[in-house]
């Protein structure tokens, strides 16, 4: 028996703890767009990458972009205002750079469609952080931009190339677990409540749900496919974004998925997976298992660990790495459609849990 699942896996992932470090093609130039937490742990598993080139950095301080392109060794900084003070954005004088190929975006997300839109209008390719954006109807012309222009566009769910979850799929299309019934999954930390944080702030696409749902999300989107139907509840801060989330997923089959996301407690951080004859449980936080523990029946149980390289990022970057080498504008792991459907999910839920941010009411679209 073979169970159908939704996401799919790389041409060139063969085994599931791949070498993702030697070159595939020609050497790509990279660009990278903001110098945080996010943008130093993915470079540095970029700088793993045998035919990545660390062409420029962009930040919004000099001394911030000086010291990051220092650190990995970047050709080029730019930061707000140039040399003379007068120039344009830091992340505009980068897309316009000709050395640039691909522009990874890792700016908070309510800035990522206007810096994604600026990269393929200037003919980049691009990885862009998740969310890929605040609506669906930015993703839905961000979409229709980068397949007009012929451009690779890719949201960074680097969970969905990891060796843990690409196993786990391989286990439930054997049918070995049977028909996937049911899926549960919680992901989420206490983060210390500032109102200038980006992750609290409305102006940035603050709170839980396009911080992290992604990766719950993941779980039942991969085995269960996209729900006939979603209900949402959650608890919201005094500034209107969701410091916890709760997501219940209905599929027309009678399964059904239940998925936790938050920012104010200690959670299991586990994804289950259970089917007529057994179930998955994840070791390790759910966005990059360590390990499976497969039960079969009541009595037969097995666990499977993985290594990576580096922090687990090179997976989703050899992915966009060889898909611009040979010439394609999408992912087949991580295709456009799901971006997107996943945004208008993601749009619903929030006008179930009443959160909204500056980004909705725009008119440029």
């Amino acid at each position: 028996m073979t169970i159908p699942c939704f996401v799919g896996r790389p041409d060139w992932y063969t085994t599931f703890n791949p070498e993702t470090l030697a070159a595939t093609g020609a050497p790509v130039r990279w660009g990278v767009v903001a110098t945080g937490g996010i943008a130093t742990t993915v470079t540095g598993d970029l700088a793993l990458l045998e035919d990545a080139v660390l062409q420029a950095v962009s930040s919004r301080s000099e001394a911030s972009a000086a010291a990051f392109a220092g650190k990995f060794g970047f050709a080029t900084h730019y930061y707000d205002g140039g040399r003379d003070g007068l120039g344009a954005p830091g992340h505009l004088q980068l897309v316009e750079d000709p050395d640039v190929d691909v522009v990874y975006i890792a700016t908070p997300h309510a800035q990522h469609y206007d810096i994604a839109k600026a990269a393929l209008e200037n003919g980049k390719h691009v990885l862009c952080e998740k969310a890929l954006t605040i609506t669906a109807a930015e993703a839905r012309s961000l979409i229709g931009l980068a397949r007009a222009r012929n451009l690779f566009l890719m949201e960074a769910v680097w969970a969905r190339f990891v060796p843990g979850f690409q196993r786990a799929l391989e286990i439930i299309a054997s049918g070995e677990i049977g028909e996937v019934k049911w899926v549960r999954a919680d992901l989420g930390f206490p983060a210390p409540l500032d109102d200038t944080a980006r992750i609290w702030a409305p102006a940035d696409g603050g709170g839980a749900l396009l911080d992290i749902s992604v990766y719950p999300l993941l779980w039942a989107w991969a085995t269960l496919g996209k729900p006939s139907s979603v209900t949402a509840t959650g608890e919201l801060t005094a500034l209107g974004v969701d410091a916890q989330n709760s997501l219940s997923l209905s599929y027309g089959n009678g399964a059904q998925a239940q998925l936790m996301s938050y920012l104010g407690s200690q959670g299991p951080r586990v994804a289950s997976v259970a089917g007529t004859k057994g179930f998955i449980d994840t070791v390790g936080s759910v966005n990059n298992p360590k390990a499976l523990r497969i039960s079969v029946g009541w009595d037969s149980e097995r666990t499977e660990s993985f290594e990576h390289p580096g922090r687990g990022y090179t997976y989703q970057l050899r992915e966009v790495t060889r898909c611009i080498q040979a010439g394609l504008t999408e992912s087949t792991t991580m295709p456009l459609d799901d971006s997107l459907a996943i945004m208008e999910l993601f749009d619903d839920a929030r006008r179930q849990l009443g959160v909204t941010y500056p980004n909705d009411s725009r008119t440029d679209l």
